[in-house]
């Protein structure tokens, strides 16, 4: 592989402007951005002019037979990231995708067909479990540090007022993919199981409550994990205090995260059950949760030829449990882990073709 990597990004939005070209920049000597697509010429040259990128197109084919990018970052709308992914990794490109990673799981099955052994891979935006807090309670908790998990609560309740929902492709089917567990708790729910590891059974519920929108404004969940454990998950636009929290109880010791769209280490909180001494917080480092700490795990896999985090099977997982508590929220039933597959109308769309029960 060629230093430094040889980057296009796609799609010059807000995303790409706060968040991934600074990201960029951090790592100057192991990326260069070499290329950028966007929507229309214009918008590219505008973003290309004001990042200093050497190559603009509203094509994202021509960009990669003419550029020849070792990784393409994806920031496009959701209903784009599919093919663009495809493509991407047809062409011998890495793949690098915000969330939501495509509009369902076929989408996400066809993304994972056109990768190869030893790459090009695709990896998902999920940018929460990277943090060294994270990544610290996880190895306590597959370690077995902490004891049995018991129960957990994980809730993304923010706020999105009519004017968000104004962009052409939010808050729609065909467009989004979902309501606010799809677009907005991902993050956390990514990060849930990541500590707590694969869920084998969900009861949802979701309603459309106020915004003017054709999906949910209010996503919620039980949730029952392979260990036993219980978990209540709960996504909102509607709240006008913003927090994101992830509570974990285990036998050993109560975990917390409470924060909005990052965090440290000082983020979270640990709290030993009665007689419990000597448990191993905090972290010794101390690394931000962000794009920065997976993108350095990423070019490392990327030079090693290996599946990157959050990619294939690791990746589909909270698409997979967010499909499956909208099939119990539509159906009136439990959803079982695996159960979505080819054939299930949730396979291939949120909805189930059942878009309207939300009204």
């Amino acid at each position: 592989m060629p230093s430094p990597l040889r980057v296009a990004l796609v799609g010059g939005g807000q995303i790409a402007n706060s968040t991934h070209m600074p990201t960029f920049r951090e790592m100057s000597s192991d990326i260069e951005v070499v290329a950028v697509v966007d929507a229309t010429v214009e918008a590219a040259e505008s973003f290309a002019d004001r990042w200093a990128v050497p190559y603009a197109s509203d094509d994202l084919a021509t960009t990669l037979r003419d550029v020849r990018p070792d990784l393409v970052d994806i920031a496009s709308p959701p209903a784009l990231h599919r093919d663009q992914v495809i493509a991407s990794l047809r062409a011998g490109a890495w793949a690098w995708c915000e969330k939501p990673p495509c509009l369902s799981l076929a989408e996400y099955d066809e993304i994972t067909a056109a990768e190869r052994d030893g790459g090009p891979y695709a990896a998902i935006i999920y940018q929460q479990r990277f943090g060294s807090a994270a990544r610290h309670a996880r190895a306590l908790i597959s370690g077995g540090a902490l004891g049995r998990p018991y129960v957990a609560h994980c809730q993304t309740t923010w706020f999105r007022d009519p004017a968000y929902y104004a962009v052409p492709w939010r808050g729609r089917w065909d467009t989004e993919g979902g309501g606010p567990a799809m677009g907005l708790g991902i993050h956390q729910i990514d990060l849930m199981l990541e500590l707590l590891g694969d869920w084998s059974e969900v009861r949802g519920m979701a309603a459309r409550l106020a915004r003017d929108v054709q999906t949910d404004d209010v996503t919620t969940a039980l949730v029952r994990f392979d260990s036993g454990a219980l978990a209540t998950v709960v996504s909102t636009s509607l709240a006008p205090r913003q927090v994101s929290h992830l509570r974990v109880d285990l036998a050993a010791a109560t975990l917390e995260l409470t924060h909005l769209y990052g965090y440290a280490n000082e983020n979270w909180t640990i709290t030993p059950a009665p007689g419990v001494t000597g448990l191993d917080w905090p972290p010794p480092d101390d690394v931000p949760s962000s794009h920065l700490a997976q993108l350095r795990g990423l070019i490392t896999d990327l030079r090693a030829g290996r599946r990157p985090r959050g990619s294939g099977q690791d990746g589909r997982r909270a698409l997979e449990l967010i499909t499956a508590m909208y099939k119990s929220a539509l159906t009136g039933r439990p959803v079982r882990a695996g159960e979505i597959g080819p054939g299930d109308p949730f396979h291939r769309n949120l909805h189930g073709d059942h878009p309207e029960v939300f009204q």
